[in-house]
């Protein structure tokens, strides 16, 4: 996508932002006055689901842009490239001369094959070869059913996306060396007063200094493959499994850190107890909420709980804050509006690499968060990378195992990963309910 593609689709969503808003604005005329609803609320539907499109189109620019601004991955990822594609093109051929009877040749080496790829391409547009491109045409062809086609150009395998989650983006993360992380809890603070100078000096409190503690759980995956599959699939089977395992591990974990219960898997940050009371009149261990006004929902006409909740924070915590939030509270939160200015709470992100904003912060989306319902927390505000600590012990590590269950190869993956929360001021939460 060029830059002038870029700008096109930063001036769209602006433009549909607009469109947005002005047809939310008619939707709460129309509702005051008791006139009918029905296209308006649907023409504003239709309008949220394109500034979602803008949205994850945007968010693919900022990821190519993050991308090509990181040092080239160099030689070595080249050479495994190369290697994954000698494997499926030898496995082709062998393969297809096997299916027609024939004796199988000997297989391409690395060198050979990128003579044999450059060749074939050259040929495709009746371009001279090279004396080594000959040889490798040669060496890779079959007199009796051509040329077979370069591993990079076989179809791409289609298949279906999932939603990750963006608590690794956001929270603290840490790798340690043993089963289990802790530190001190000093939450408490020392007595001081004042005394004349012949008073009476009686002991004042000693603060009280506590433990925390997060330990690694296990994660594990036990798929199985067929030797044959292994040996005759024209791709690397074994490494599209490992990258399956790998997006399945992070969804499971995407979970756990949201709404995991402690027992045997992190505990999620919605999982903690949360009490409608400011800091330093509640317990330590209980995060602070504040009500939406309306079960499962945003209140209609009355949006203070958003000032509420940015207004309950430490200045401390505010410079490195955002919202994070499921994609349906994003959507009722674009139509937010203050009472006074009736200005929109919620802004676009207008530029390359700039969030989406809900009162200036940024606005993030995680799919693993509660579901919108009677007294869940399914938005939260604050600085993650304090209230939250993530601790990887081992990454993923997988035994391959070709003898217990024969014909078959066992391929059992672990991952010991865990979270919880550090503190308790840190992050706080909406509340839909009255």
């Amino acid at each position: 996508m060029d830059l002038t593609k870029i700008a096109e689709t930063i001036e769209g969503q602006g433009r549909a932002f607009d469109e947005f808003k002005k047809a939310n604005d008619a939707l709460l005329a129309a509702k005051a006055e008791g006139k009918a609803v029905g296209d308006l609320e649907a023409k504003v539907a239709k309008l949220s689901d394109a500034l979602d499109k803008f949205g994850e189109v945007k968010a693919a620019v900022d990821q190519l842009i993050t991308k090509a601004s990181r040092p080239d991955l160099g030689t070595d990822s080249e050479q495994k490239q190369l290697a994954i594609e000698v494997k499926g093109f030898n496995l082709q051929m062998r393969a297809d001369f096997q299916s027609r009877g024939k004796a199988i040749p000997a297989e391409l080496d690395a060198k050979t094959y990128a003579d044999y790829k450059s060749g074939f391409f050259k040929m495709c547009v009746g371009a001279d070869l090279s004396a080594d491109e000959r040889k490798a045409m040669s060496a890779g062809s079959d007199p009796d059913g051509g040329y077979m086609l370069p591993n990079s150009t076989v179809g791409l395998t289609v298949k279906k996306l999932y939603e990750q989650s963006i608590m690794r983006q956001i929270c603290a993360v840490q790798t340690i060396g043993t089963d289990k992380i802790e530190g001190p809890v000093d939450n408490n603070e020392a007595d001081a007063g004042w005394v004349a100078e012949l008073g009476t000096r009686s002991d004042t409190n000693t603060p009280q200094v506590g433990r925390w503690e997060i330990q690694a759980h296990e994660m594990y995956a036990m798929p199985k493959i067929s030797q044959k599959l292994i040996d005759d699939a024209s791709t690397d089977v074994e490494g599209w499994l490992a990258a399956k395992v790998a997006d399945k591990f992070g969804r499971v974990e995407g979970t756990a850190f949201w709404q995991g219960t402690g027992i045997g898997q992190p505990r999620g940050l919605a999982d903690y107890t949360t009490a409608a009371t400011a800091d330093g009149s509640r317990s330590w261990g209980q995060f602070e909420h504040v009500v939406s006004g309306a079960n499962g929902a945003f209140h209609t006409t009355q949006f203070d709980p958003i000032h509420d909740l940015m207004g309950a924070f430490k200045d401390h915590f505010l410079p490195n804050a955002r919202f994070v939030m499921r994609r349906s509270v994003r959507t009722a939160a674009r139509k937010l509006k203050e009472s006074t200015t009736n200005r929109y709470l919620w802004e676009p992100g207008m530029q390359v690499g700039a969030p989406e904003r809900l009162m200036g912060y940024p606005c993030l989306v995680d799919e693993y968060m509660p579901t919108p319902a009677t007294g869940s927390l399914s938005l939260a505000f604050g600085d993650f990378g304090q209230g939250y600590q993530i601790v990887d012990r081992i990454g993923i590590r997988t035994l391959r195992d070709p003898y217990t269950a024969k014909p078959y190869v066992v391929f059992y993956s672990t991952k010991r990963t865990g979270g919880g929360a550090l503190n308790y001021e840190a992050v706080k939460f909406i509340k839909f309910s009255t």
